[in-house]
């Protein structure tokens, strides 16, 4: 009988990889476990690994799996691993097969619903994944995996497209400071982030996708994976102290002009992130106040090289307005901090004030 785990000793050098690389023959335990590896590799996956007959079945699945049944995800069959990887987390070196960082996400054991060359259904009890899961073989070494269950209560699918909710002009600061918080305007391009599987979709305030004209913020989804969320917040073009509104406009040019290309070399760009919409299966929008969203996001901690929460200012209107001021900004917008979010509405809930 061949050895399950000779594709696996062939791809790797004990030498050169943390990885175990046993020497003996794999031997059944009689045990289901099962691990599921975060594996920031040259594009960021999970490795689901299930224990069967000695060795760990594997499946790179670039989405994570999926948490509700509206959607399928992609599943690459990979080569079995041995059982030592159930416990594996480290960093493989660039240029060995599978260089990346990589975390354990979860592990426990499941049950065996279905076990076909072609079919692959299995109940998780892990610490974070629960439920009924079906891998199906679509061809070759692709498969689907599908999950069975309902999702839990509450569970709302991530949105396919959230208008903005808008700001009405006001001639100055509210007379019931206390009752508002303040943050900088920045005159950026309004866009909506949609963060699902470690990606990154954009559109901007008409709707129209532009996640192909920001290449900086792709990471954005791998920072915070495995996390889902929806952020509403500006993309800025700094040019020194303040908001460049000329460098921004020229990522407006068609993707294959020579200007769009040249802007996008030059002029790094930033998300500035000021709400949160939808998190982890439920949406914040109706139920949840301006102040406890600004609460969650802070929680989020969103800070990277092209992406960051800026502060908001709970009353204290008159210097949210120096401090725009002192960074040669138009204005400030001022929210209640009992206001919900209204997509695609404008309202007095919301006010631009002007410096």
């Amino acid at each position: 009988m061949a050895d399950r785990l000779d594709e696996y000793r062939r791809k790797r050098d004990a030498r050169r990889t943390p990885e175990p690389v046993p020497r003996v023959r794999p031997r059944p335990t009689g045990r289901n476990r099962f691990v599921i590896q975060q594996h920031h590799a040259r594009s960021l996956h999970w490795d689901v690994r299930l224990e069967r007959d000695g060795v760990l079945v594997s499946f790179a699945v670039p989405r994570g799996l999926p948490r509700d049944r509206a959607r399928n995800h992609l599943a690459k069959h990979t080569e079995d691993h041995p059982l030592e990887y159930l416990a594996f987390h480290g960093e493989i070196p660039a240029g060995e097969y599978g260089g990346g960082r990589m975390t354990i996400h979860d592990h426990g054991t499941y049950e065996t619903d279905k076990w076909r060359d072609d079919e692959i259904g299995v109940t998780f009890h892990g610490d974070r994944t629960h439920g009924r899961y079906v891998f199906f073989q679509t061809g070759g070494r692709d498969w689907m995996v599908r999950r069975m269950d309902p999702p839990e209560p509450g569970w709302e699918s991530m949105p396919d497209a959230m208008a903005p909710m808008l700001a009405t002009p006001a001639p100055g600061l509210p007379p019931d400071d206390h009752d508002w918080g303040y943050e900088l305007s920045w005159t950026g391009r309004r866009t909506i982030a949609y963060v699902s599987g470690g990606r990154v979709r954009l559109t901007d305030a008409e709707g129209t996708e532009v996640t192909s004209w920001y290449p900086e913020l792709r990471p954005l989804g791998e920072a915070i994976a495995p996390l889902e969320a929806v952020l509403d917040g500006e993309i800025v073009a700094f040019d020194g102290p303040a908001v460049s509104p000329e460098l921004l406009a020229r990522r407006k040019a068609p993707r294959d002009s020579a200007a769009a290309r040249r802007a996008a070399e030059r002029t790094p760009v930033h998300f500035l992130v000021y709400d949160l919409l939808w998190l982890e299966g439920h949406s914040t929008v109706e139920l949840v106040r301006y102040g406890e969203r600004r609460e969650l996001l802070d929680g989020l901690d969103l800070a990277g090289d092209h992406w960051q929460t800026p502060p908001y200012f709970s009353g204290g209107g008159e210097f949210a307005r120096d401090a725009a001021r002192a960074q040669g900004l138009d204005g400030i917008v001022a929210k209640r901090l009992d206001s919900p979010y209204l997509p695609g509405r404008r309202s007095r809930m919301w006010l631009t004030i002007g410096t």
